[in-house]
């Protein structure tokens, strides 16, 4: 008797273990998710080894959260957003980071002309890069983009670190459909070395 509810307390472990490590599964396909930053990219905001947490509700729901690339309900960036989001395969599209999910920032909207020459970054024929705060340009600039003007549903992006990022500029094709996104970063959990001034800092 003794060993039979040793073996139903067993059980009832490993249910209950089953059943936590889905849920889990569902909330990192579908809510949150953890990241490392694998580059200097989006420096100054993002450091290299900052580990984040991606909002995968941002912009929609996943339908399935074996795939990344399946939204429903999609919503479309806001300007300014920092997103993590996955390239469609290409031989000819050139990147800096190692990992398949790459972090940038959104600067252009469907229906944008965007355009970038030297330092500074134009939407609809104004300069933006006014208003870019976070933006900083190592070496003056150097490559120029467009104007063009970005198709529906698909978005631009840069990384911070203008002249040290590999982002929309030097892609075979410069506009992500969004449905690509994962979603928006929005906070700092830990970073090495650890800097407690910068860990749980919103990422802005």
């Amino acid at each position: 008797m003794k060993l039979s509810n040793q073996i139903v307390e067993f059980l009832n472990l490993i249910k209950s273990l089953v059943v936590f490590l889905f849920i889990a599964f569902l909330l990192r396909g579908s809510v949150v998710e953890a990241f490392k930053i694998p580059s200097s990219s989006m420096e100054p905001t993002l450091q290299v080894y900052d580990h984040i947490l991606v909002n995968k509700l941002s912009y929609g729901i996943r339908v399935d959260p074996l795939t990344d690339d399946s939204l429903t309900n999609f919503r479309i960036p806001k300007r300014g957003d920092v997103v993590v989001f996955k390239l469609p395969d290409d031989t000819k599209t050139i990147i800096d980071e190692s990992d398949p999910n790459i972090i940038k920032r959104v600067i252009g909207l469907p229906g944008d002309i965007v355009e970038v020459r030297g330092t500074n970054v134009f939407i609809n024929e104004k300069r933006y890069s006014k208003d870019e705060e976070y933006a900083i340009w190592v070496e003056g600039g150097r490559k120029d983009f467009g104007p063009i003007t970005i198709p529906e549903k698909h978005v631009f992006l840069m990384g911070d670190n203008r002249d040290q990022s590999k982002d929309a500029r030097f892609w075979d094709s410069p506009f992500l459909n969004v449905e690509r996104i994962k979603g928006r970063a929005f906070v700092i959990y830990w970073n090495w070395p650890p800097t407690f001034k910068r860990m749980f800092s919103l990422i802005r």
